[in-house]
């Protein structure tokens, strides 16, 4: 039988034993059901919770009338817009606070977030580029996102190859190589601004860097929610390798692990996922951070437990936010990525002041 390997830090395992894991899984479950029933009702128009699931029974059982839930205003609030931006909220979510953990074991460093390897700035970049100079408008509506998708991408890429010169890519070169890029591509996307200096085209790409779940649609979905679930279910698969990155790579091989093709693979699955949610929503920070932070302070760092955990615990607490965004101010709806700065800012603050868990051993 194949030895288990994970780091035990005990002062950060609140919750111990297999029954209570259980539990709290469980709970968070029910949580994140009841949460998709009451979102859905809640909105800047007012639309009684009879008439929400009269639509959503009509449109999943077929059940009542064409006439009356077939079609209408009620009927595109209910079903275009609120339930598919619930159900986006989900897979970032689930997506960002995944990815979170796993970028934090690869580089093994409990600070990074989804987007630390440069996959922000090289997904600003590419939006900035749609957005200023009309690069991609024949993809219509979803350029900024299509072209934050192709940006982020070939910047993961690009850090695979700079880190690998002169040598293996090990988790100081991966971050030094994402530093490297982010700086590049933030100083291009200021230098593009500077020069087409169109307010209109500004406010646009600030906008969409803020990230929003307002343009969810069901075709969008179809296609980003398969990549996340095959995405988070691989990587609970993978919870041996990522164990052993945390106690890092001397350590790996003496125990019959070569992390480096692990470390290649993991970060084109989490680019790849990182993408497509950037195309969605485009970019909503803090989620990928304080997410993994908490799971790790109540179970610990065995990533068996804690990736199951946050990718329930990051759906419920987008889709939240999302709410939040949307009824905070009537009339109007502020950037998701904003209010989740907000929340997630002094949260993070008191849990590095608070310092109740390890991350890989001794801190």
């Amino acid at each position: 039988m194949e030895k288990e390997i994970y780091i035990e830090d005990k002062k950060s395992n609140i919750f111990k034993g297999a029954p209570i894991y259980i539990g709290v899984s469980i709970f968070l479950l029910i949580l994140l059901f009841l949460s998709i029933g009451l979102a859905v009702t809640l909105g800047s128009v007012d639309i009684s919770i009879k008439e929400v699931y009269s639509i959503i029974f009509y449109k999943l059982f077929n059940i009542g009338q064409t006439e009356t839930l077939g079609n209408g205003a009620i009927h595109d609030v209910v079903w275009l817009i609120r339930l598919p931006r619930i159900i986006l909220a989900i897979a970032v979510g689930v997506g960002l606070s995944v990815v979170g953990i796993v970028m934090q074991a690869i580089v093994k460093n409990p600070l990074a977030d989804p987007y630390i390897l440069g996959v922000s700035s090289g997904a600003s970049l590419g939006a900035t580029i749609a957005v200023m100079f009309g690069v991609g408008s024949i993809l219509g509506s979803n350029a900024i996102g299509i072209t934050g998708f192709i940006g982020a991408f070939i910047v993961s890429i690009l850090v695979l190859v700079i880190s690998n010169i002169g040598g293996r890519a090990n988790s100081i070169k991966l971050l030094l190589a994402g530093t490297a890029l982010s700086s590049v591509c933030s100083a291009f996307s200021s230098f593009i601004v500077y020069i087409v200096d169109d307010a209109s085209k500004m406010k646009t790409i600030t906008f969409w860097l803020m990230g929003s779940l307002a343009g969810a649609k069901w075709e969008e979905i179809i296609f980003i929610l398969p990549i996340i679930i095959i995405g988070t279910i691989f990587f609970i698969t993978q919870y041996r390798t990522l164990n052993l990155m945390l106690l890092g790579d001397e350590v790996s091989i003496t125990l019959g692990t070569d992390l480096h093709k692990y470390r290649h693979v993991y970060l084109i699955i989490t680019s790849l996922m990182i993408g497509v949610l950037v195309y969605a929503s485009g970019m909503i920070g803090f989620v990928g951070l304080i997410i993994p932070h908490i799971v790790r302070m109540i179970f610990g760092t065995d990533h068996k437990k804690i990736i199951p955990i946050a990718a329930i615990l990051g759906a419920i607490f987008l889709i939240w936010a999302d709410v939040l965004s949307r009824i905070i101010i009537k009339g109007t709806e502020i950037p998701i990525g904003i209010l989740t700065s907000i929340i997630g800012s002094p949260c993070f603050i008191w849990l590095m002041i608070k310092n109740t868990y390890g991350f890989g051993g001794k801190n």
